[in-house]
């Protein structure tokens, strides 16, 4: 199976280890919502009066509906090395191949 990606973030490892996370949007999905690409951390604003508000929508926090982050993406983590010698930067597309193993039998 191969498909075509187009890269839309790129972030660095939270914990400052030596890679970075690439965030990838189908390019079918890309050229349909046809949206300026967002922030990381999104446009959007979540308001709560208290605490039980706050942990009634915690999840959809993180899923990205109250920051306005992009569902669906495809997120990998990829090497300082590997990053540096494929020379990938936001907007450009990118393949990826999925292939089964072939199993030997042993």
């Amino acid at each position: 199976m191969k498909k075509e990606y187009v890269v839309v973030r790129i972030d660095a490892s939270p914990d400052g280890a030596p890679y970075v996370i690439l965030s990838l949007s189908l390019t079918k999905d890309f050229k349909e919502n046809n949206q300026p690409l967002q922030s990381p951390f999104g446009g959007g604003v979540m308001g709560f009066t208290n605490m039980d508000d706050m942990m009634k929508n915690l999840n959809k926090m993180f899923s990205g509906g109250a920051l306005g982050g992009q569902s669906g993406l495809t997120s990998l983590k990829v090497d300082m090395r590997e990053y540096k010698d494929l020379g990938i930067s936001v907007g450009d597309k990118v393949y990826l191949e999925i292939s089964k193993a072939e199993s030997s039998g042993v």
